[in-house]
């Protein structure tokens, strides 16, 4: 059972994804984290919620869902939206994948969630949704 959580939903909008950023640091802010682990926590929320909007909703709209957690000193992120889903997790997973070459994508997202985060966990079903799990652990 968490120690503290929080949920928002926000529109699919790119510029909702600094206020996710903030609002997770913020929120992680009580277990009193470095520059460099704060950094690295908003930088993966960034990417998460950049994936829903631009991937999940290709841009059209929809809503993104951040749920945080706190147990004792671990850092849970769910980002989760409701769109087209993705069709290989495992594809979409590797490094300089993209399904939009067209719009220049480097492909990285889930590379650099994965090397900032402890762990990252993705789950999808097509025509409903991805959700992402993303943990870490401050010292």
């Amino acid at each position: 059972m968490p120690d503290n959580e929080m949920i928002l939903e926000f529109s699919a909008l790119s510029c909702n994804e600094s206020f996710a950023r903030v609002a997770a640091a913020s929120f992680a802010a009580q277990l009193n984290p470095t520059v460099v682990e704060l950094t690295d926590l908003k930088t993966a929320i960034s990417e998460a919620v950049t994936n829903a909007i631009i991937h999940g909703y290709n841009g059209q709209g929809g809503m993104v869902r951040l749920a945080c957690a706190i147990e004792g000193r671990s850092f849970t992120a769910e980002v989760s939206d409701t769109g087209i889903g993705i069709a290989d997790i495992a594809q979409a997973m590797e490094a300089l994948y993209t399904s939009r070459p067209e719009e220049e994508r480097s492909g990285m997202g889930f590379t650099v969630m994965e090397t900032f985060m402890d762990s990252v966990n993705v789950f999808s079903e097509l025509g409903k949704g991805t959700r992402i799990i993303m943990k870490k652990r401050f010292v």
